[in-house]
């Protein structure tokens, strides 16, 4: 018969974990969106002005999150920023954030055709009114799949912040793995808050999509 040493307050522990997860995710995602909506704009708009600009989002996508986040922790240190963990993690989350959202914006309003825009102005709109009436509208149903994935995808590098020593879903897993000895079970819990967690997104995000091409 089967016998474990799980209790219930080992599953509040993980909820726990789960919750600084989720904050972590809604944070980085509300820092990186806005962030990434205003370079997006300016990449797609001013391509040639703006290649500093994408040679330092460049730097944020091609060096592993884990590294940024142990130079980051370690250079607010040195810096003298009094600065919690938790904070480090989510200027982090929203620098990797912003630098994969500026690309997913750009390619959403250079999907927008450039005739189309053309024929905007040439029914009277202005050069802010075209852009706020006819290209934003749909370069956000262009660009959406992309954003919910990358939601989906920051949601779970938010386990890369134990290593900074912030106690979020994985990390409380290991700690009462540790306890407990029984990973395969503790796994298959976390696994499944995981699971649970990214299903609500993708049916939210699913929804919504499917809102907008019946509005169409």
């Amino acid at each position: 018969m089967f016998n474990s040493s799980f209790s219930w307050n080992d599953m509040q522990f993980m909820l726990q974990g789960a919750w600084v997860t989720i904050l972590l995710t809604i944070i980085s995602m509300i820092i990186g969106t806005l962030a990434g909506v205003v370079c997006g704009m300016a990449r797609a708009l001013l391509p040639r002005s703006t290649i500093p600009l994408a040679w330092l989002l460049d730097v944020f996508r091609s060096v592993p999150l884990l590294i940024q986040f142990v130079l980051f922790n370690a250079l607010k240190s040195i810096v003298g920023l009094n600065w919690s963990a938790f904070a480090v993690a989510c200027v982090v989350l929203g620098l990797y954030v912003t630098a994969y959202c500026t690309e997913i914006v750009r390619s959403g309003v250079l999907s927008v055709p450039l005739t189309l825009r053309r024929a905007s102005r040439s029914l009277g709109l202005s050069y802010w009114q075209d852009l706020r009436q006819i290209v934003m509208p749909m370069a956000t149903r262009v660009a959406f799949p992309g954003w919910v994935n990358l939601l989906l995808s920051v949601m779970k590098d938010t386990a890369l912040v134990m290593w900074i020593g912030i106690v979020e879903l994985l990390r409380a897993s290991q700690t009462i793995v540790t306890r407990i000895q029984e990973p395969l079970l503790v796994l298959c819990i976390a696994g499944l808050i995981y699971y649970v967690m990214s299903l609500v997104i993708a049916r939210l995000g699913a929804r919504l999509e499917t809102r907008w091409q019946e509005n169409d």
